[in-house]
């Protein structure tokens, strides 16, 4: 499933972000109506733009500096980012690889706490999230800047890029969380770039949302160290991992990381109990091999278990791969059947509408459970989380109060 950034210009997230009248959401209704379900906020919100999330409009008057987290100091007012796996050692006026956490005179900061570039009511389904609260909305968000560059990003004008390059405006977590409230969306969807590099500005918001009812979830590419993980999972609901591929090959060539990094943090969360879901993107002769295919599945099997969803998601060409096709169906297909047959329980194609794979079925009697159409829930027949053809428990998030009601391992 894709999971690009929608285009919607400052003037638009100013009233967006503030608080609504009642002729507005009179006016906003009726534009909804007409744009379809997407849109619950704001008219231009629903208008997906592939492969842009940056703002029309006055950008921001500079940065917005905030007190950054996870770093230590070092000699000659050098300081260590302890944030993610890259371990950035930063000069005095200088930034770390994500671009956005920059070093003041031995003092590490944030220059995009608030600084919001995206905003959009997305169905959860889009994120890819296929067993949290299916059929409901996420409020959706994001900042300038990744710890990583994949050179197939579909949002790479915004992760790519500095704050200084992307329009953006500044909306502290309380608007937020007001706005979501307001919106009807039971969760915030902090995705599209990298949530990772603005952690301060997710961790406040997820607090916040989680004591006044709202619900987080964070679309990573699970480049996090441990500490900063588990403290933020404590006010998490759901988090969706990209696995780029299983080779430590891909990652150093195609996304300037690497893969270790990314495994450990899948086995801290299966640890910490949250519930998670894992996305591969398949790319035609990059990582799309049986045999990569098949080790994935059985390192998912062995390391994290049978019931944590994994979606294979067709390629398409863009930012600096445009050389290769589009990932063939039957190679989705493929990927399918071989983390099922691996024991996998619940397997799905992405970027396939109308496809089989898009469903859900009970790993026990094999029935269809959930059906879906593209980002659509059609019809859910789960009951209190079973089955409700031989009653198995369905694996993942079924309501608000149980999103809520998560609390992390010791």
């Amino acid at each position: 499933m894709g999971n690009t950034a929608s285009r919607c210009n400052v003037d638009c997230l100013d009233n967006l972000f503030r608080t609504p009248t009642r002729r507005d959401w009179l006016r906003w209704g009726v534009a909804c109506g007409a744009a379809g379900a997407l849109c619950r906020v704001c008219p231009t919100l629903g208008q997906d733009v592939a492969g842009t999330g940056a703002l029309e409009g006055p950008r921001l008057k500079g940065v917005i500096r905030h007190p950054a987290r996870f770093w230590e100091k070092g000699e000659q007012k050098r300081v260590k980012c302890m944030l993610c796996p890259r371990e950035c050692q930063v000069a005095d006026v200088e930034r770390g690889y994500c671009g956005v956490r920059e070093n003041q005179g031995g003092s590490y900061q944030t220059l995009v706490y608030g600084a919001l570039c995206s905003a959009n009511v997305d169905p959860i389904e889009k994120k890819p999230l296929f067993h949290y609260l299916p059929g409901t909305t996420a409020f959706s968000i994001a900042t300038a800047g990744c710890n990583i560059e994949c050179k197939f990003c579909q949002n790479w004008q915004i992760s790519q890029f500095r704050p200084e390059q992307v329009n953006s405006v500044e909306v502290p977590p309380e608007r937020l969380v007001a706005t979501c409230r307001a919106s009807g969306c039971p969760t915030i969807a902090y995705t599209y770039s990298e949530p990772v590099i603005f952690y301060e500005y997710m961790h406040d918001t997820a607090a916040l949302g989680r004591a006044r009812g709202v619900g987080s979830v964070m679309i990573s590419n699970g480049y996090i160290q441990e500490k900063p993980l588990r403290e933020l999972c404590r006010h998490l609901t759901g988090v969706k991992i990209d696995l780029k591929a299983f080779t430590e090959t891909f990652y150093a060539e195609q996304c300037a990381g690497e893969l270790k990094p990314v495994l450990k943090v899948l086995e801290i969360l299966k640890d910490i109990g949250i519930w998670f879901e894992l996305v591969v993107l398949i790319i035609p002769t990059l990582n799309d091999s049986p045999d990569e295919i098949e080790q994935m599945s059985r390192w998912v099997l062995e390391h994290l278990g049978p019931d944590v969803p994994m979606h294979f998601t067709r390629f398409h060409p863009t930012y600096r791969i445009t050389n290769l096709p589009r990932t063939p169906v039957s190679t989705i297909e493929r990927c399918r059947k071989i983390a099922l047959d691996a024991g996998v329980h619940y397997v799905y194609t992405g970027n396939v509408r109308m496809h089989p794979g898009e469903n859900t079925y009970c790993h026990h009697c094999k029935k269809e459970i959930i059906k879906r159409v593209g980002f659509r829930v059609v019809a859910n027949r789960i009951k209190d989380g079973k089955c409700p053809d031989c009653g198995t428990k369905i694996p993942g998030i079924w309501s608000q109060d149980q999103a809520l009601a998560f609390k992390p391992r010791a």
